[in-house]
């Protein structure tokens, strides 16, 4: 999980990002090097499987775009899946409003909304998860659900209005 990485401050960022809105692009070179600076640390090897999908959508409907990078390879996924980030723009860098393990494609920003931003939801299957469902992840005021399996997530029972940001078909890019 990415959460000790969370604690180390984040690097800046170039504004300029080339990716569309809510569409996978190749990765803006700048980007790229944010991820190998942030998914570096203590106890965590350059896991050269690493592969990253990374969509922009507006979350909190400000004008400016939040970024949400899905990250794979044998250090960042497990039975259950993988990481997501969320990030926001914050001066010329980015803060992280969102850091969950164990997502799975789709990844969809809902047209609900909690606390101004967004819901978003993700499919969770695997690591003892079955049948497979999707998951609605509200932010709380100031972060999203860490863990779309358990409370707050809320299993979605119903077909719910929203936009698919990373589809099931989305292979990435690679980090290294």
């Amino acid at each position: 999980m990415l959460t000790k990485r969370l604690n180390y401050a984040l690097l800046p960022l170039c504004a300029a990002l080339s990716i569309a809105t809510g569409q996978p692009q190749s990765p803006d070179e700048s980007l790229k090097r944010f991820l190998l600076a942030y998914l570096k640390g203590p106890g965590f090897p350059d896991d050269k499987t690493t592969r990253f999908t990374a969509a922009s959508a507006d979350l909190n409907d400000d004008g400016k775009a939040e970024l949400i990078i899905y990250i794979t390879g044998r250090s960042w996924c497990g039975s259950g899946g993988c990481n997501l980030l969320i990030l926001t723009p914050k001066d010329s860098t980015y803060a992280v409003v969102g850091e969950l393990s164990i997502t799975r494609p789709p990844i969809r920003m809902l047209t609900a909304k909690s606390n101004g931003w967004h819901d978003i939801s993700v499919w969770v299957q695997g690591g003892g998860i079955r049948p497979g469902r999707e998951a609605k992840l509200s932010f709380d005021g100031k972060t999203y659900p860490s863990n779309p399996s358990v409370p707050p997530a809320a299993p979605l029972t119903r077909k719910v209005a929203g936009k698919i940001l990373i589809s099931g078909a989305a292979k990435g890019s690679p980090l290294y």
